[in-house]
Parts: structure tokens; C-alpha cells; sequence
């Protein structure tokens, strides 16, 4: 009995001198950046890894993979965008070194497309490493908006932050609808389930999408491999579940983040994107070339409110607009989503600026979003 109390301690020191060990040596984290690979979902899937004080993250493209990069990396993010064009611009061999590193004990996150990548789904060009299949394909384009999910028990010791609640809430865009494999033997642990029935757009059926998997994450060879349907990168008060997933891949210990970074009681309830919507959100688009200051705050308020998708590429050159509410409100808009990858652009604005009063309220704004970086 002695001994085996000393084995346990011995083993649970040894964990924890490992990562100790590593000093000031952070993970390293690439994310794809190849043809396929969505613009927005990789700024958001870096700005995410930004946040864990333990990691550092780079682009890597296809020659980079070929190239040897995964020799200096101890995970991979596949973000969302186009899953057949990540594969195509992949390409076979980089999927097996892909593969080999994860076997060798490194990890993988998948996010959305990069889920649907990882699945073993027939007639489907995918990489067959989490043990899950895709069903329904045919309607993809179902829809997208922040949507409701459960944690599991296992999601729980991931996510504590969220383990006292009953729902909490992501931006979902299409992502996969899984379920078990039927050919090959790789077991996944469910984290999360979808609890939202998301069929506004391509005449999706109803009921397909609820109670199904919304996180699922497996072993693979020595590594590990984490798949989510959902983009808690482009979730405000979410962003952090993604180093958190990394994490998980590599054996690594859970740690707290702010209160800045950690904020589901954000959004409370679904808000799915209808027809109606969507046609309002593009004409939004005219609204901000050709509109009035007003026209354009009040379009700012409603993409906000409703957590437009598109809106977030828009706004970044309104923080140069001519009018100075304008600036201010786009300000606003840029630290209460959260949006890290406009963090160069808020801090030259006010640079720039010369109004006093308005360069003082979009200081508060700058420093409301670099919060969310850890301590340098």
C-alpha cells in the first residue's frame, strides 16, 4: 500500500516538475493559415491563443508544414473556413506528417471546417482522427448564430468556470452534424452537446442538430486530438475555451483566467441569424459606405446586438472615420466583442487622434480590449 502511495506522488510530482521545468519555454502553437483556412477564423483563433500567458502562436502555411515546422511546434489549430480546401491545399503528405506528429505525442484542435477535416466521414475529403462521422452534409449552410450547449461531466473538468451552469452559449456557422464512426475503432469522449435546433437557411431539416456532439476530444496515438463544431474564438467572454482545449491536447494543467477574459453570462439566449436578418446585416454594408454618422452608429448598435458575423471585417475602418462619434462607437464595438485582431488598429486611431474627448473615451475602449492580454 506504501509503495503505491509513493508511486502516485511520485507520478503526479514528475506531471507537474514537467511543465515546471519549462520555465520561461512556452507552448508553442501554429495554426494553419493555407487555402481553405477562413481570414476572420485565424486572426480569431491566434487572438485566442494570445490569451493563455503559457503559449506563443504563429501562422503556418502549407510549405511551412513540408518544410519541417512541426518540429518546433507542440500543436496545430485547424481553424474554420472550407474543409475540402484545407485538405486540397494540405495535400496527402502533409496530412501524414500532420498525423505523425500528433501520434508522437503532440496535439491537434479542430475547429468547425478543421473538425469536419478530422472526421472519418464517407465520401468526404477528411483526415479520419477523431473517430466521428459527418451526417446531413447535404445541408451544410443550415444556418449560424449563438446557440446553446451543455457540458458533459468530462466537459466539465475542462471548463470549470462553466460547470454550475445548465446552458451556456457559442457562435455555431455551419459546423458539422456528428456522430459515431462506423469504420474505424477510434473511441471520442463527448465534452459538450449542441442543445439549439439550427435549420434557418438551406432548407435543413429541424431536429438534426440538437443533442448532438459539440465538443469531442480523442486520443491518438501518444497525442491528442480535439474537435469543436463551434467557434468559441468569434464568441466574446468565450474565446479562452480554445487555449483551454489546446491544453487538454498536450496534458496540460487547467489555469484561471481574468474575469476580463472569462464572461459567459454575456449572452444568456440563442440569437440565430433568420433570412430577414441576414438581408438587413448586408444592407448594413451599403449603410457603412454611404450612410449618415447616425445611420452608421445605429447599424454599429444593431450588428452588435445581434453578434453579426460579417460586421467584424467591416468595422476596422471605421475606427478611422471622419466623424468622431463614429470613431468612438466603432471603438466601443471592437472592445466589447472582444475583437483582438483590431487591437494595432484601436491603438493607432488613438494615436491619431486629435480631438482630446474623443481620444479619451477611445483610450478607455483600448484598454478594455488590451486587458485581455495577459501581463507582460
Amino acid at each position: 500500500m506504501l509503495r503505491k502511495i509513493i508511486f502516485t506522488v511520485f507520478m503526479c510530482l514528475t506531471v507537474l516538475s514537467t511543465w515546471a521545468a519549462k520555465g520561461d519555454k512556452k507552448v508553442r502553437v501554429g495554426v494553419f493559415t493555407g487555402n481553405g483556412a477562413a481570414q476572420t477564423c485565424i486572426w480569431e483563433t491566434i487572438a485566442s491563443i494570445q490569451m493563455d500567458p503559457d503559449m506563443t502562436v504563429q501562422g503556418i502555411s502549407t510549405s511551412d508544414i513540408s518544410n519541417g515546422v512541426l518540429n518546433n511546434l507542440d500543436a496545430i489549430i485547424i481553424p474554420g473556413g472550407g474543409g475540402t480546401t484545407e485538405y486540397m491545399n494540405l495535400g496527402g503528405e502533409n496530412m501524414d506528417r500532420i498525423r505523425a506528429f500528433i501520434r508522437s505525442g503532440k496535439g491537434a484542435v479542430g475547429i468547425c471546417a478543421g473538425a469536419y477535416l478530422f472526421t472519418d466521414t464517407p465520401n468526404y475529403a477528411c483526415m479520419h482522427i477523431n473517430g466521428a462521422k459527418a451526417i446531413d452534409i447535404e445541408h451544410d449552410n443550415r444556418g449560424h448564430g449563438i446557440s446553446a450547449f451543455s457540458l458533459t461531466d468530462e466537459g466539465k473538468k475542462l471548463f470549470p468556470e462553466l460547470a454550475g451552469r445548465e446552458k451556456s452559449y457559442v457562435m455555431y456557422y455551419e459546423g458539422p452534424v456528428l456522430v459515431k464512426s462506423d469504420s474505424i475503432p477510434l473511441p471520442y469522449k463527448t465534452m459538450a452537446t449542441m442543445l439549439t435546433d439550427v435549420h434557418e437557411e438551406g432548407n435543413a431539416p429541424a431536429n438534426m442538430t440538437t443533442n448532438r456532439p459539440f465538443f469531442i476530444a480523442n486520443e491518438y496515438g501518444k497525442g491528442r486530438v480535439f474537435s469543436s463544431i463551434s467557434h468559441p474564438e468569434a464568441t466574446p467572454g468565450m474565446m479562452w475555451m480554445i487555449p483551454r482545449m489546446v491544453r487538454w491536447t498536450l496534458k496540460m494543467p487547467v489555469i484561471s483566467y481574468s474575469k476580463r477574459v472569462v464572461n459567459p453570462d454575456l449572452y444568456n439566449r440563442e440569437i440565430l441569424m433568420t433570412k430577414a436578418d441576414l438581408k438587413k446585416e448586408h444592407n448594413y454594408y451599403y449603410t457603412f459606405l454611404y450612410g449618415t454618422p447616425q445611420e452608421k452608429i445605429a447599424a454599429l448598435d444593431w450588428l452588435q446586438q445581434c453578434r453579426s458575423w460579417e460586421a467584424k471585417r467591416w468595422a476596422q475602418g471605421l475606427l478611422f472615420d471622419n466623424n468622431a462619434d463614429v470613431r468612438i462607437r466603432t471603438a466601443k464595438f471592437i472592445a466589447e466583442t472582444d475583437y483582438l485582431p483590431f487591437l494595432n488598429d484601436l491603438e493607432a486611431a488613438c494615436k491619431a487622434e486629435r480631438d482630446p474627448q474623443t481620444k479619451k473615451q477611445m483610450m478607455i475602449y483600448l484598454k478594455s480590449l488590451q486587458d485581455l492580454l495577459p501581463a507582460k
